[in-house]
């Protein structure tokens, strides 16, 4: 049956009877970036989708990684099937973690609805791709909530952000190619100093992990408000900066590790630490972007893997992992699962149209659909047309 025709059935079904429960299939393909255990769906959120009577594939071993069996999935009602392909065929929505690959774009369908991380504004490619596809992609990272935050996108920031410090410390060993700096320091020697470049989740969570280790931390932000914030919590254990070209230079070049946490909604990163800073950084210090995602706020950050996490520029460690929470899988999987389940839920049951005329922060998340980007910071950064998401939910 082909997707037009699948679709005018649904329609025509939802209108003979309005208040039955649509079954709707979904997939979970296995996640096949290099060292990315997560999965899209956990065997407990499978059994919510099964117990309100929808279907879910599961491509085999796709938690075995991190502890969640084919026998779990099968206990919930899951299906498991061998392939991606399989998964893909026999689904009308795709749920993921990670960006899809170029092989697992050339399987969607313009059916097909997908509901995964897409971070679109830096990677043309991938969005020219599933525009090609005319599959409808909603993106984890631009729904939003009532307070104008980022639900789905937090969890995983909270892991970054916490992990930053984590590995920057790690980074800054010596045997790493770092200067041999422990961040807390010890009696008698002083600690090191550690630069949060953005106050939000990430941001935030990495500063309390660095303030616990007893590192001299400062945090920079453009928002006032924030940074009260932020001195409201901490009080006297960091120091907190309004974000200027002056105050990102003074404080970067003295530092031992820089955590670059900075985020514009969908849009690209802002390049706020450049090669000349950095190569004024002390020999073997440590940079850690977790704004790699969009495209990193430095300019000597490009994306790396848990392969090879690390490289050297200006004589400074750069840690520029692109899946930073997929180190932590597990913790990883059930944290986004638990936000991700009640906007998937609705898609399930209403369809995305009618989930996205209900409820216009899932609607924020709409990031392509039938080939064209409906997600503004995205075709303004990529230089592509635009249509809004109200007006593609409004049709139909």
């Amino acid at each position: 049956m082909s997707g037009n025709w699948r679709q005018t059935c649904i329609v025509l079904e939802r209108a003979l009877h309005p208040n039955k429960v649509q079954q709707m299939r979904i997939g979970v393909p296995k996640e096949i970036k290099t060292h990315e255990y997560r999965v899209g769906l956990t065997p407990a959120a499978v059994r919510e989708f099964t117990g309100r009577g929808h279907a879910v594939t599961v491509q085999e071993n796709s938690g075995i990684g991190i502890g969640f069996a084919d026998d779990a999935y099968r206990a919930a009602g899951a299906t498991i099937v061998p392939s991606a392909a399989e998964v893909f065929a026999a689904s009308d929505m795709i749920v993921k973690v990670k960006e899809p690959l170029p092989a697992e774009i050339a399987l969607l369908r313009p059916d097909h609805v997908l509901f995964t991380y897409l971070h679109l504004a830096a990677d043309k490619a991938q969005t020219e791709g599933l525009m090609k596809s005319g599959a409808t992609c909603i993106a984890y990272e631009t729904v939003t909530d009532a307070r104008g935050a980022l639900p789905l996108l937090a969890p995983m920031s909270e892991v970054a952000g916490r992990m930053s410090v984590q590995v920057g410390a790690h980074c800054l060993e010596k045997e790493q190619g770092g200067a041999g700096v422990l961040l807390g320091g010890v009696p008698g020697v002083p600690a090191g100093k550690v630069v949060v470049i953005g106050g939000g989740v990430s941001g935030t969570n990495a500063a309390r992990l660095a303030v616990g280790l007893g590192a001299h931390v400062t945090v920079i932000d453009r928002s006032i408000a924030r940074l009260k914030e932020l001195d409201q919590e901490f009080g006297a254990q960091l120091s907190t900066l309004f974000s200027t070209t002056e105050a990102i230079e003074q404080s970067v070049i003295d530092a031992d590790l820089v955590i670059g946490a900075v985020l514009v909604p969908g849009a690209a990163a802002p390049k706020l630490v450049t090669r000349a800073m950095v190569a004024r950084m002390r020999p073997g210090s440590v940079v850690v972007d977790i704004a790699i995602d969009q495209g990193g706020c430095l300019e000597t950050s490009r994306p790396t893997s848990h392969a090879a996490p690390t490289y050297v520029e200006e004589g400074v460690v750069h840690y520029c992992v692109t899946n930073m929470p997929g180190a932590v899988a597990r913790t990883s999987t059930i944290a986004l699962g638990n936000a991700t389940l009640p906007f998937a839920l609705a898609l399930a049951t209403k369809g995305w149209r009618q989930a996205m005329r209900d409820d216009p922060h899932l609607r924020a998340g709409l990031n392509v659909h039938a080939g064209m980007v409906t997600y503004k910071a995205v075709a303004d950064d990529l230089g592509l047309a635009y249509k809004s998401a109200a007006e593609i939910v409004a049709q139909g």
